[in-house]
């Protein structure tokens, strides 16, 4: 009888500890682990992305890939941050027309690395994001060109514009190591110069719709049910002080301003249940959110199948707690989701009052080395943001930020984002941390 009580009372003492173990390790109700992951931290309000460059998406060293030049090691633990914080990705720079479509024809796509990037995804149960369908920029040359003419050369006139002259070198706008260098591709100022610089006569209406609906289809049904997210159009807006409510690009001049919806419709018509985004940039400047809410409704009163606004949010450490609230305020009377795309936090001297994302300028406001208590004015910059994010969670559904460090950020200069060259978190990402662990306990 001593021995099966002895038993007994060893039975019950180790199931009682196997029960403080596993308490301890899930935690309890009322006493919830602190998160120590961003996508932990903010599970409750919205998907934490991040933009992974063609190394991540790959695993292979060797090679250099957007702005990204990292060794084995520093690649290992590239790979292992985006693993450990994020659960949402958009690629850098794979899917965009440049670099997944550079020649004409069937034969014409590589898709080499854009699946790779997708095989990431898949393979970590991530939400996959597309980025992007339809740009003026990165666009290759052959998209704005007649096929029966696109390999002649010489001097071509266009809407009262010379074309064909000077091919762009580099480090000017559209030429590479501008827009292309962080983007990967062509530029887009024009057919030819200092834009495209295409060789020949243009292509007509008819032919760049089905060069558009070509593409559209053969991308994004490449990946339906895969990518759930597409930016159909990107940066179509005309500056805040432009008298035009669309860019002058080369879509607008040979199609119109109806190519917008047409690419809409062409993504819909591959893919029904993905959720299709206009992305654009300076929406924190309120000229360009009303040109927006103007394109938004033109497109909704046609019918036109747009599901989402992508805000891309590079602000810079002068932006306010309430000049952020006033543009998701803006924004969310549209009536469509929020997505944050391609958020940084510039805090270079130069960059204090530019919320753009034109890589022709991306040197003059990344100069000049950092703001005084730079990482002091991050962070409170960033908990700023989040706090204004956190308000409007009904609203926002995804927030990405635009690089996995400073070291591979295209405004590696302007040290815009949570972790340092080595993946380590700087003082800003506690910040962003202790704002979700403050909201939660407030009961927000």
């Amino acid at each position: 009888m001593k021995a099966q009580r002895s038993n007994l009372n060893f039975s019950i003492i180790s199931f009682i500890a196997m029960f403080l173990l596993i308490g301890t390790t899930v935690g309890f109700a009322g006493t919830p682990e602190t998160p120590t992951t961003l996508k932990d931290a903010y599970k409750d309000y919205f998907k934490i992305g991040v933009a992974i460059n063609r190394l991540v998406a790959t695993g292979a060293t060797g090679q250099r890939a957007d702005n990204a030049n990292r060794t084995p090691e520093q690649l290992e633990k590239d790979i292992a941050l985006v693993k450990k914080h994020f659960n949402c990705i958009v690629s850098e720079n794979d899917c965009k027309p440049s670099l997944i479509h550079p020649n004409r024809g069937p034969d014409g796509y590589v898709f080499d690395y854009s699946d790779a990037f997708v095989k990431f995804g898949e393979d970590n149960d991530m939400y996959i994001t597309g980025h992007t369908l339809i740009w003026h920029s990165q666009v290759p040359r052959w998209f704005f060109q007649t096929a029966e003419t696109e390999e002649t050369s010489g001097v071509f006139t266009f809407n009262n514009q010379v074309f064909g002259q000077v091919a762009p070198q580099a480090g000017e706008r559209g030429g590479p190591g501008t827009r292309g260098g962080r983007r990967g591709g062509f530029g887009g100022g024009g057919f030819g110069g200092r834009g495209g610089f295409n060789s020949g006569p243009p292509a007509t209406r008819e032919e760049l719709i089905e060069t558009m609906r070509e593409h559209i289809h053969t991308v994004v049904g490449r990946y339906k049910g895969k990518i759930k997210v597409w930016d159909v159009v990107n940066e179509a807006l005309g500056d805040s002080d432009a008298p035009n409510m669309l860019r002058n690009s080369q879509w607008t001049q040979i199609i119109g301003d109806d190519f917008i919806a047409l690419a809409f419709k062409f993504a819909h018509e591959a893919d029904p249940d993905a959720i299709l985004r206009y992305n654009d940039y300076s929406l924190e400047n309120k000229g360009r959110r009303d040109k927006l809410k103007k394109l938004v409704k033109q497109l909704q009163d046609q019918n036109i199948p747009i599901h989402a606004i992508g805000t891309q949010t590079h602000i810079s450490a002068s932006m306010t707690y309430e000049q952020m609230d006033e543009t998701f305020t803006d924004l969310a009377s549209i009536g469509l989701p929020i997505h944050i795309t391609e958020l940084d936090l510039n805090i270079s001297t130069r960059g204090q009052r530019n919320t753009g994302a034109n890589i022709a300028d991306n040197a003059s406001v990344t100069g000049g080395g950092v703001i005084s208590e730079a990482d002091q004015r991050q962070s409170e910059a960033y908990a700023n943001l989040f706090r204004a994010l956190i308000k409007h969670k009904d609203s926002i559904e995804l927030v990405v930020f635009w690089g996995v460090n400073d070291a591979v950020s295209w405004r590696a200069q302007g040290r815009p984002l949570l972790f340092d060259g080595e993946d380590n978190p700087k003082p800003a990402f506690e910040a962003v941390m202790n704002v979700a662990i403050e909201a939660k306990k407030n009961g927000n």
